[in-house]
């Protein structure tokens, strides 16, 4: 595919170009877009990359009203494609439901007050609640924390220290036992 520095037109040339093939077919793509979605939006990302692909090979576009059909050829692809990514995700969100459904109650899993642990844990603030779920569901350890908030090890220690004081205050406010650290994964190396 020859780039845009190997094509003999002046950049002005080839932008004209795209501009006359969009300005003459945008309509009609995004009407066939929209008749083939079921949300507006779905349609707009459809004519979105049906024109990124008609700049980006805007030298196999067909002269006259032949380049209408080339784009619908080129919308129909990505359709597929748009409507290949709905199948999966809504399979995984089908799987995802099913498995769920069989998991034990909340409840029965920690043999304690979960919902009341959720609670306590969804009134701290978001700083807090993005640290403690960085430990113990994403099982990071300081370093990686430090790299994912943009922060040096010792502030996330600290923020961490802090963010585990204030929880353990939100429990006993709810009268809710504090969760053994079993139930809480914590990396190895990682104390609070």
């Amino acid at each position: 595919m020859p780039s845009l520095s190997d094509d003999p037109r002046p950049p002005g040339d080839r932008r004209r170009r795209f501009e006359e093939v969009y300005a003459a077919n945008r309509a009609r793509i995004l009407g066939y877009a929209l008749r083939r979605t079921s949300d507006p939006q779905d349609a707009a990302d459809v004519l979105a990359e049906t024109f990124l692909t008609a700049w980006r090979r805007l030298d196999d576009i067909p002269p006259g009203a032949q380049a209408r059909l080339w784009l619908y050829g080129v919308a129909r692809r990505v359709l597929a494609n748009h409507h290949r990514g709905e199948r999966r995700r809504s399979a995984l969100a089908a799987d995802l439901g099913s498995r769920l459904r069989d998991v034990p109650a909340a409840h029965d899993m920690a043999g304690g007050d979960l919902a009341g642990v959720a609670a306590a844990f969804r009134g701290l603030p978001e700083g807090d609640r993005e640290l403690l779920s960085l430990v113990g569901w994403e099982g990071l350890d300081h370093g990686e924390i430090a790299t994912v908030l943009g922060c040096s090890r010792n502030a996330v220690r600290i923020r961490l220290h802090r963010a585990r004081r204030r929880f353990a205050r939100a429990l006993e406010r709810a009268d809710v036992p504090a969760p053994s650290r079993t139930a809480t994964p914590i990396p190895h190396g990682e104390h609070a």
